[in-house]
């Protein structure tokens, strides 16, 4: 089944608009609707416990600042979204933080698009967790895009880490729809005799034949390892040539603290390429 609602977080960060071009490119390619949605950085919680008081002039002059930021952002996506030609689209702005305004959209949406974090640009408005707190909440696939790099193209050639868990089998279902018009789709599997009960005796041929039957081109390639499998991972996608990582996102979450799995960490502080995550 195809994507029909495809979300993007907008902003005024520098990557905003490359995001806005990937979600609009899916979105023409399925006939999706695609919603940009800007965030003003203040929880709802605070609105609804009225802790807000409008009598503060300072705090007024901040807030006022920040729906000016969401508002910039609104139209830009708005000019980019028209002349993308995309079937339909919409726009709106959540007072809410990022986490929690686009975790509550992502319920109605079947694809996510947001930006990997970049310290070195703060974000009055998006928490350093926010990739990580979407990925374990909203239930939706995320799309990352990194916050460096330029790519003529975002899933003609993805690679899939397979390690027969719950997680990667929710990527990869929730990745079909870019994965049926890839050129070729790459499965890496790393060290599959540390679980040779979930891999059975030819590791990775049970997963090429589910993507076959799906009409999808597939080659399946195992590797030993005995270095970080995030870093391998990176590593391999290089020397495939990938525009694109499909994988599982592995941890829980304590409130905002999010606890995450090794290879998980690795991949969202590194990535060099769109990362596609389900948990």
């Amino acid at each position: 089944m195809p994507y029909k609602t495809i979300l993007v977080h907008i902003d005024e960060s520098e990557r905003s608009n490359f995001r806005v071009r990937v979600a609009a490119e899916i979105a023409n390619k399925d006939e999706a609707h695609l919603v940009g949605t800007a965030v003003t950085g203040v929880s709802r919680f605070i609105y609804q416990d009225g802790n807000i008081s409008a009598n503060d002039p300072n705090l007024t002059i901040h807030l006022n600042y920040l729906r000016e930021r969401a508002e910039k952002a609104v139209d830009n996506f708005n000019q980019q979204a028209q002349s993308s030609g995309v079937n339909s689209f919409e726009s709106m702005i959540a007072n809410d933080e990022a986490g929690g305004g686009i975790g509550l959209q992502a319920r109605y949406s079947d694809l996510v698009v947001i930006g990997q974090t970049n310290r070195d640009e703060p974000s009055p408005s998006v928490l350093p967790d926010f990739p990580e707190y979407l990925i374990m909440n909203s239930g939706r696939p995320i799309l990352i895009i990194p916050y460096v790099g330029d790519f003529t193209t975002v899933g003609k050639r993805p690679l899939i880490a397979w390690d027969a868990s719950r997680e990667s089998t929710r990527a990869i279902t929730d990745a079909i729809p870019l994965l049926r018009r890839a050129d070729l789709v790459q499965v890496a599997i790393f060290n599959p005799k540390t679980v040779p009960d979930s891999h059975g005796e030819q590791p990775g041929a049970d997963i090429a034949l589910y993507l076959a039957r799906h009409g999808i081109k597939v080659e399946v390639g195992v590797h030993k390892t005995s270095t970080d499998i995030g870093n391998a991972l990176l590593s391999l996608a290089h020397d495939l040539d990938s525009d694109m990582l499909v994988m599982g996102g592995y941890g829980h979450s304590r409130f905002r603290e999010m606890i995450m799995g090794g290879v998980t960490r690795t991949i969202l502080q590194s990535m060099t390429v769109p990362v596609l995550m389900s948990h």
